[in-house]
Order: C-alpha cells, then sequence, then structure tokens
C-alpha cells in the first residue's frame, strides 16, 4: 500500500512538474530550442578554443566576448519597444534564421582555413546584434504559448531547465568532437540545429497578439517600460542584482580556456567536462523551480542561490586538480542559473503583458549588457593578478551582492506577494 502511494506522490510530482508540456506549442518550442541552444553551446566552448587557439591572447578572448555581448546593453532596451509593437512569432522565427546564418559562414571560415581573428570579430557582432532581439523576444514568447497563467512559472523554469540540459551536453560534445573532427563540424551542426527550432515555430498555431500603442515614439516607449520597472520595488532590486552578478560573476567564464590551459594543463576536452559539470548543477536547480506551485517564496531563494556560487568560486580559484573543478563548477552552475531562473520567472508572472517586452529587455542589458563590461575587466586583472586571483574576487563579490539583497529581501517578498494578489483579482473578475 505504502509503495503504491509512493508511486503515486511520484507520479503526481512529475505530472505537476512537467505541466506546461500540456500545451502543443509550449512542447515545440521546449524540443526545438533544446536542440538549438545544444548548438550553441557548442559553438561557444569551439569560438573560445578557437581564438585561444589563434592568438595565445586572454586580452583577445575578452574582445570577442566584449563585441558579442556589447549590443545587449546598447540595443536591447530599444529592442524591447520593438518586440512590444512585432508579432513574437514572427520575429523570433528571423532571429533563429540569421543566427543560422551567421554559424554557417563561421563554419565555411574555418573548414576552408580562412578563419582569423578579424573575421571572428565582427561575425560575433553581428551575432550579439541578432541575440540582443532574439533573447527578449523569446522571452516573452513564452507568455504567447501557455494560455493559463499560473502555468507560467513553470513553463519559464522548464525552459531554464531545458537551457542548462544544453548546457550540460553541449560543451560535452564539442569536446569531444573538436579532437576528433575539428572545430568546424562543430559549427556545421550548429547551423543545423537551427534548423529544428525554426521548423517548430513554423508548425505552430500561435492566437494572434495583441500589440497596443504601435505608433508611440520608441523613446516615449521606452521611458514608459524604464518607469514601470524601476518605480517597481522587486522588479527593480531584482534587476540590479542581476547587473551585479553578471558584472562581478559570470565573467569567469572567459577566462576558462585559460585557467584550463595553464593551470589545469588540459585541452578542450578537459574544458568541454568543466562546463558540462557546471550546467549538470544549473540543471538540477532548475528542475527544482519547475516543481514549485508559483514564484512566491522564490525571493528568498534569490540571494541564497549568488552567495553559493560565490562559495563555489572562491574554492575554485584555489583548485588544481580537474575533478575537484568540476564538482566545484557543478555548485558555481547551481547557484548563478538558480538565481537567474529564479529572478526570471518573478519577473514573467508579475509584469503586466504589454511591457513585458521592455521589462524582459532590461532584464537582459542586466545580465547580458553588462557581461562585456565585466569580462574585459575579468581579462585586464587576470593579466596583472593572474586568472585564480581574478576568479577569487569574483566570488568575494558574489557574496557581497547576496548579503546586501538579504537586508532588502522581506520588502521585496511582500511586494511579489501583493502583485499576484491583484492577478488573483484581475483573473476572478475575468480578466488574464
Amino acid at each position: 500500500m505504502n509503495n503504491n502511494n509512493n508511486n503515486k506522490n511520484i507520479m503526481n510530482g512529475l505530472k505537476s512538474i512537467t505541466r506546461s508540456f500540456g500545451y502543443r506549442n509550449y512542447r515545440l518550442y521546449f524540443f526545438g530550442q533544446a536542440v538549438s541552444m545544444t548548438g550553441t553551446f557548442m559553438q561557444s566552448v569551439t569560438i573560445s578554443w578557437l581564438v585561444y587557439g589563434l592568438t595565445n591572447s586572454v586580452f583577445y578572448l575578452g574582445v570577442v566576448e566584449f563585441v558579442g555581448q556589447i549590443p545587449f546593453f546598447l540595443v536591447v532596451p530599444f529592442a524591447g519597444v520593438l518586440i512590444d509593437r512585432w508579432n513574437r512569432h514572427r520575429t523570433f522565427i528571423a532571429t533563429n534564421a540569421l543566427s543560422m546564418v551567421q554559424a554557417f559562414i563561421m563554419a565555411i571560415l574555418v573548414l576552408t582555413d580562412k578563419i582569423s581573428i578579424w573575421y571572428i570579430i565582427p561575425l560575433s557582432l553581428f551575432l550579439g546584434l541578432v541575440g540582443s532581439f532574439d533573447l527578449p523576444v523569446r522571452q516573452s514568447f513564452v507568455f504567447n504559448i501557455v494560455e493559463k497563467r499560473e502555468d507560467l512559472g513553470n513553463a519559464v523554469a522548464l525552459s531554464n531547465s531545458m537551457f542548462n540540459l544544453a548546457r550540460l551536453i553541449g560543451p560535452s560534445i564539442a569536446g569531444l568532437l573538436i579532437l576528433a573532427v575539428g572545430e568546424g563540424i562543430c559549427l556545421v551542426i550548429n547551423g543545423i540545429s537551427y534548423l529544428v527550432i525554426i521548423a517548430a515555430l513554423l508548425a505552430m498555431k500561435v492566437k494572434p497578439q495583441k500589440i497596443e500603442n504601435k505608433n508611440t515614439n520608441i523613446l516615449k516607449g521606452l521611458k514608459e517600460g524604464y518607469v514601470y520597472a524601476f518605480n517597481s520595488s522587486p522588479i527593480k532590486s531584482i534587476i540590479i542584482l542581476q547587473g551585479f552578478v553578471s558584472l562581478t560573476a559570470w565573467p569567469t567564464a572567459v577566462l576558462m580556456p585559460v585557467f584550463v590551459k595553464e593551470i589545469l594543463h588540459g585541452g578542450p576536452q578537459t574544458l568541454g567536462f568543466l562546463m558540462a559539470f557546471s550546467g549538470m548543477g544549473a540543471l538540477a536547480g532548475t528542475l527544482y523551480l519547475a516543481s514549485r506551485k508559483d514564484a512566491r517564496g522564490l525571493v528568498k531563494l534569490i540571494p541564497l542561490a549568488v552567495g553559493i556560487h560565490g562559495v563555489a568560486l572562491l574554492a575554485f580559484s584555489q583548485s588544481r586538480s580537474p575533478g575537484l573543478c568540476m564538482f566545484w563548477l557543478m555548485f558555481a552552475g547551481f547557484g548563478v542559473f538558480v538565481q537567474m531562473a529564479a529572478s526570471g520567472t518573478v519577473l514573467q508572472s508579475i509584469v503586466e503583458d504589454d511591457k513585458r517586452g521592455r521589462v524582459m529587455s532590461f532584464f537582459t542589458v542586466a545580465f547580458r549588457g553588462l557581461f562585456p563590461f565585466g569580462s574585459l575587466m575579468a581579462a585586464a586583472l587576470a593579466g596583472i593578478i593572474g586568472v585564480p586571483h581574478t576568479i577569487l574576487i569574483c566570488g568575494f563579490f558574489c557574496i557581497a551582492g547576496s548579503l546586501i539583497f538579504i537586508s532588502k529581501s522581506h520588502l521585496i517578498s511582500e511586494a511579489v506577494n501583493q502583485q499576484f494578489h491583484k492577478i488573483e483579482v484581475s483573473a476572478s473578475m475575468g480578466g488574464k
């Protein structure tokens, strides 16, 4: 009898975690994105290894990361205004098609031995420009394919789990393929992976999107979104913390090829496994988030996750064996992606739909737009004091940010609960 009850509880738990798969459009989105994101992470590791192999310079690693990410700082706020006016479905198809073109161009250059850092830099900039539209529209599009608002948090968490599963698989495959067949084939596979998500998007039947204020001045629309976001205590605090983490902690990723080669004396396979263990921890964290009913209570998890990431970075910086480094990166991945996934889930759950694109664009600026500045600073600092000491300092910054956020988290939790109450009252009166 107890076994039957346990089995029933397990099945109910799994059903709760995967409830968003009940929507056909979401299933198409999820599995298409899973393939595409795996290819994207393959390309990310491939390019890092390629750049370091071509230049033997941590500075150029920082430059490539900078130009690929700077559009998220400069372009995304305006992209958010346009995304609120454009059809998200068609825009999402267009961004994936352009990303596919970039991947194939990069692959051709590598396979014909014409690749150089001077090709990689402008192509990385192009991909960053496309991504500055792709990321906020991808985040906003989830709302269009999940019919019940109470399932939105689950859908966002599942999307993050898919992202982290791709982050787990992609680098591992890339590390093996670079050794076996070279960087060019990895880039070809990434280009092909975009065909899967494009096919999935074309197969969807999406309800017409209500678009308001289409003729409003772009700067006015941007100001309206800014005032809305930064007059809200939970939205403002979450965006600021995300920006701080992206500026001080995430840039450690750009130092990984150097750490692997100079500290661990490893190759691309070691780099792939390190990134895979980070993805493994992130996947565990986001699966936990998917099991939660909604975003209430997540605010308390956000600073805890940042603190875990900081402690893991401290330990990683002092480790000198691949096994220990993988262990600590697993906790680092858990912390940073739980923080990001929880933050995104809270925002998606409380924001008004007509401002969704703009709010998510500000969030994108926070976690991607500040990243290039952090990458340059980390690369420059690593050139002066070394990679391990740079990662150590980043870990201390994470812990400091966590403590500051904790001091305000009770106020933020109250504001989130008030937002949910408004949503529930609106729903009971017939609103969505």
